[in-house]
């Protein structure tokens, strides 16, 4: 995987935020990571798809899918990053609720099954969202063998993955952001 610098660089400037925070958990944080602000930039997807794409390689995933909106834009970037190697991968969006009418759908996209699968999302803090995803994947009959985060919040999400029995990685951790706003 490239030097992960460019990426800590671009959170920092766009989305790393000081102050007092209430995060949907319901907890209190002295800071607040909006990571959107990069995987919806031009250059933010650009780089976060080529990582992540980079990353999907090296664990011979055929999809790559997550929980919707915190992996959208990831998704769609590893994608079209995949596009032109002998490996293009195939993406879905797990949809929080099941849609209501037609085909009543949870996943979005590709049908991940029987493909080994990376779930991927945004900002991982204790892996719930992430979770939620890694068992609608599973329900489908996929075989999810990697859950990636563009920043570890380092709050217990990669334990929660580790008790699922699925390999972590994440492109940034919050220490690595946090260390970069004091130099």
């Amino acid at each position: 995987m490239p030097n992960n610098s460019a990426l800590v660089a671009l959170l920092l400037e766009k989305s790393y935020r000081e102050g007092d925070f209430v995060l949907s958990s319901g907890a209190r944080s002295d800071f607040y990571l909006d990571a959107k602000q990069v995987t919806y930039d031009a250059g933010g997807i650009a780089l976060v798809g080529e990582m992540m794409m980079q990353l999907m390689m090296e664990f011979r995933i055929e999809a790559v899918g997550g929980l919707t909106m915190g992996a959208d834009a990831i998704v769609a970037g590893t994608v079209y990053a995949s596009a032109n190697t002998d490996t293009p991968l195939t993406g879905f969006v797990v949809r929080k609720e099941p849609k209501q009418h037609g085909l009543t759908k949870l996943l979005e996209g590709v049908n991940p099954s029987g493909k080994r699968v990376a779930i991927v999302d945004d900002v991982i803090t204790s892996g719930g969202s992430s979770l939620k995803a890694v068992n609608a994947a599973k329900n489908a009959g996929a075989h999810v063998v990697l859950v990636v985060g563009v920043v570890d919040r380092e709050q217990g999400g990669p334990a929660a993955m580790h008790d699922a029995g699925v390999a972590f990685r994440a492109l940034a951790t919050i220490s690595e952001i946090r260390e970069a706003a004091r130099r």
